[in-house]
Order: structure tokens, then sequence, then C-alpha cells
């Protein structure tokens, strides 16, 4: 018998703001939960961005600011489209079996949400027609998603899919059905700064997009933004290796990666699509930069986001056949354990014996192809680091165990 009530989150905490921590508070209230468990991206991003710190370092973070199990969203669903990011990390939070999820968005209400799930359905057919209508015609996989929308719904009023928070969270809701899941959906609102922010528009509240671009470039200060325990760990991160992730750090090893493969090689990398191979080659050999590379690569058809992914996939060398391991279902086959609080230690003692879905927490005792591309994406993200630190940081993923505060 499970007697805490379990909400979880799906986050990256890229860094972890104020935001986040109002997010944490106010769905705590909302869904009257006992326990926060939050599924979070590793080394490598939804965007198809490294992560400014190392997953163990916002594990920490999080775990100070009132989330008490962090388990990680491996690599074959965390640098997915929405969609697939979606249905593996409700997959998680079901197995972990959380009797909520509660996401952010820009809307704040989960009725629509519901609705136009349910509208999706019953039109399921003339939507999945529309989408290729769409593509075919030379657009984006996003805008064809929301041009048929549009259309099917006669521009009623009822959710609108063009925001990056509507519609991670609409593919919440989307999986929750389509995995028949015992979660009940929430959505917070969220204040004063948007997803993509570049500007600190309030005096406490800025997305993390403002917060990496103030911390890279030193300009001005975030200790308003974020709470002590992430100030704390950002620095310290800094002082022990030197350096915050960005992808200008990888793009030596990008171009290498590139420049030393076949096009039979390069084509078989996950989501390059036919004759992209060419365009990556031709670009790469002009490129200065990672920021010059993807004004090179960046066409209507292509969105920087999904460029971006595409790279992650390049450096990774990841393969349409790993990620063909997902599986129809696109559930996680397992549960990597990041850290835990004595009261998520207290859950997953509730908890684990009804687990269908292995819980990781030393690599050693589990195999699958899916967590050796998470090993992989860690080795990677760390090869920027000088010697002797790159080798011990490499360490660390089978070396570190989950961490208690």
């Amino acid at each position: 018998m499970i007697n805490l009530k379990a909400l979880g989150l799906v986050v990256e905490y890229n860094p972890f703001h104020n935001g986040h921590f109002y997010h944490i508070t106010e769905s705590k209230k909302e869904t009257k939960a006992d326990v926060v468990i939050a599924v979070m991206s590793g080394n490598f991003l939804q965007r198809g961005e490294p992560a400014i710190v190392s997953k163990w370092t916002r594990t920490k973070m999080a775990l100070q600011s009132g989330v008490d199990l962090v388990v990680e969203l491996p690599y074959a669903f965390a640098t997915q489209k929405a969609e697939t990011f979606a249905n593996g990390a409700v997959s998680i939070l079901e197995a972990l079996h959380c009797h909520s999820l509660c996401f952010g968005s820009e809307l704040g209400e989960i009725s629509p949400f519901l609705h136009v799930n349910e509208f999706l359905i019953q039109k399921k057919e003339q939507y999945d027609m529309l989408i290729k209508q769409h593509i075919t015609s030379g657009v984006s996989y996003p805008s064809a998603l929301t041009s048929a929308f549009k259309e099917l719904s006669n521009e009623e009023e009822m959710l609108d899919l063009s925001l990056p928070n509507n519609i991670l969270g609409f593919h919440y809701v989307k999986a929750i059905y389509r995995q028949q899941a015992n979660i009940k959906p929430y959505t917070i609102k969220r204040t004063s700064a948007g997803f993509h922010e570049q500007a600190f528009v309030s005096p406490t509240i800025a997305s993390a997009t403002s917060i990496r671009k103030a911390l890279l470039s030193k300009e001005k200060p975030i200790t308003q933004y974020v709470p002590k325990a992430t100030f704390q760990n950002l620095g310290e991160y800094e002082q022990n290796y030197g350096l915050l992730h960005h992808w200008e750090h990888y793009f030596h090893l990008l171009k290498y990666t590139i420049m030393t493969m076949s096009n039979e090689d390069l084509f078989n990398i996950y989501e390059v699509e036919e004759g992209l191979e060419n365009r990556i080659r031709k670009n790469i050999l002009e490129a200065e930069g990672f920021q010059d590379f993807m004004e090179r690569l960046k066409t209507k058809r292509y969105t920087w986001t999904r460029l971006q992914r595409l790279c992650t996939h390049i450096l990774t060398r990841t393969t349409k056949k790993q990620m063909s391991y997902i599986g129809p279902n696109q559930e996680s086959p397992y549960i990597r354990l990041l850290g835990m609080s004595q009261l998520g230690q207290e859950y997953l003692g509730t908890v684990k014996k009804q687990l269908v879905v292995p819980v990781i927490s030393k690599l050693s005792t589990f195999q699958h192809p899916l967590l050796e591309l998470d090993i992989k994406a860690s080795h990677t993200y760390n090869m920027i680091f000088p010697e002797p630190l790159r080798s011990k940081t490499m360490k660390t993923e089978f070396a570190t165990p989950p961490i208690r505060i």
C-alpha cells in the first residue's frame, strides 16, 4: 500500500531558478502531494544543447530546493521532439506510481489541454493528413503541427499550440492518455518571463535562457533570479571545472566528427534525412564556430532546435539503429536514480516491490542499448576537459552513487 502521494515533474533545470521553485511549491499546493519526483534530462537537453553544468550538479540543486527524488530521462528521450520526450518522461512517472503530473504552461488551465486531446483523437485521420500536406510544402514539423491544428479547429479558440510550454503540456496529456496512465494532469501558469526570454524583465523571475546568457557573458548578476543553492553550485562547478558548458566548447569535436565520417556514416546518424548530409558536409568546412555553422545550415524546413538535436546526435555518433531500441510504445525500459532526499528514499522504499521497471543506482548492475547511449553521451559531454580532469569526470558516470540530501 502506497500512503504517500507523489507529484511528478518533467524538468531540465538548466539551471534551477526561482521560477522552478515557484513551480514546485504551487504544484504541491495544487495537487496536495507529499513527495516531489523530478524526471530530469541528462547532460544533453531537448533543444539539442549541452547542459550548462552536469546532471549531478543539477540534481544537487533540485534536492536542495524541494525535490525529493531525481531520476534521469534517458538520452534517447531527452534529445527528441516533444512527443517522444513526453512519452518517455510520462512512462517513468507512471512506473514510479505518481498520482499527478504538473507542468508549467502559458495558459495555466488544464481543461483546454484535455479538450484539445479529445478533439484531436476524434479528428486523427484529418489531422495526420493535414500535417503531411504542410510538411510536403516545405515547412518545419512544428509549423506543420500548428498550421494543421488551426485549420482543423477553424480558428476556434481552444489552445495556442504555437507556444513552447503549451506544446509540451499537450504532449504530456496526450502521453498520459496514450499510455492509460494512472496520472492526473495539472498545470500552473508560467509567471513573468517567457520560455525563451533573453532579457531580465522581472525583479525575481527570469527564464533559464536569460540566466544562461548572463552567466556566460558575465555582464549581469543572477543572484536575485536563482536560489542561493543554485548560485553556490554554479560557482563551485565553474571553479572546479574551469567552465560552464555551451555548444562552442564542442564545435571542434563536431567538426572533426563530420570531417572523418563517410557520407554513408553521416546518413546513418539519427535525424539525418536524405540530402541533408551533403549540406552538413559543405557548411562544416566553411564554418568558424557553432553559431556560424548553425546559421549556414538553417532553412525554412529545419528549425534551429531540430538542427541542434541533429548536431548532438552527430557529436555522440548516435545512429538510427541505436534509437530504434526506443520501441513503438516509446516507454523507458529502466529508471536511473540520480538523487534523493530522506523522504524520497522512504517513498522509493514503499513502491520498490511494486515497480515493473528496474531502478538503477549502479551502472554495473544493468545493461541495455539505451543505457549505453546515456554512458556515451556522458563521456562526450566530458570530452572538452583537459587531462587528467577528462578521465576523472568520465569515471563519475560509473563511480557516482545517487546523491543523498
